[in-house]
């Protein structure tokens, strides 16, 4: 067993079954005995541990030889990060040119189960202690990007946030879901989403969704500011600038 798997912050039993695809990373196919002694275990241990990691496909059993090797549930993880890591690089570009021209935070959202999640965000220059949203989840139905996310997500994501209570967060926060479902048509046919005081009191923001050619929803990108500098009557101005932006990423994602 590595030296301080039982100190310093680590839980013992994720570090092991981290070490179990080490090990099989670097030496291929292994037996549970093998395992077991490079952890410093007893087998029984090391059995459950690759049992655990084979239910979620991260190892796979050669069961003629009985031992185990990488599976291809990590070949899956590795395709969905390295995507985001892609589409951060080439929406970089696009989202450091709208805070220039804005002077405010950009955001870039992509969808996550019933929540959205910042993967991107570039501080613009009226930007003062703005908070760090990257790696949030942020609710659905209370944010732009959520907004724009659930608008164009598919329909049984839609049906599942619907039919669930919408937690309200301010006083402006929509949590009746037929005035939810009427919001999101809207946002289909304007093609933006728009959020005023409804997360945090104060806050306004505006986002667009980003679609890829072939119309499959990719993320979605927003400008956030105090309610001083982004009024209500300036929220459709600013909504053309998003949509733009929107458009040079979904261009450069080809």
């Amino acid at each position: 067993m590595r030296s301080g798997a039982e100190g310093g912050g680590l839980v013992q039993s994720v570090d092991r079954a981290l070490e179990i695809l080490a090990i099989l990373a670097r030496e291929g196919a292994t037996g549970v005995t093998d395992v077991a002694g490079q952890l410093g275990v007893h087998k029984s241990t090391a059995s459950r541990l690759l049992s655990t990691l084979e239910a979620r496909g991260m190892v796979e059993q050669e069961r003629e030889r009985g031992t185990y090797r990488l599976g291809f549930g990590l070949v899956r993880l590795a395709g969905a990060g390295a995507a985001q890591l892609d589409l951060t690089r080439v929406a970089r570009e696009a989202c450091e040119r709208l805070s220039a021209e804005l002077g405010e935070t950009v955001n870039l959202a992509v969808l996550d189960g019933d929540a959205a999640v910042n993967v991107s965000q570039v501080h613009g220059a009226a930007s003062v202690g703005v908070l760090d949203w990257v790696g949030r989840r942020t609710p659905l139905h209370a944010t732009s990007s959520g907004k724009a996310l659930l608008a164009h997500a598919p329909a049984e994501v839609v049906a599942a946030v619907l039919a669930r209570p919408l937690a309200r967060y301010t006083d402006a926060t929509v949590t009746d879901a037929t005035a939810l479902r009427a919001v999101l048509a809207r946002i289909r046919e304007q093609g933006w989403a728009a959020t005023e005081g409804e997360l945090e009191v104060g806050l306004h923001a505006v986002s667009a969704p980003v679609c890829a050619v072939d119309g499959r929803l990719v993320a979605a990108i927003s400008v956030s500011a105090p309610s001083y500098r982004l009024p209500s009557e300036r929220i459709a101005e600013v909504a053309v600038r998003v949509c733009s932006a929107a458009e040079a990423i979904r261009s450069r994602l080809g």
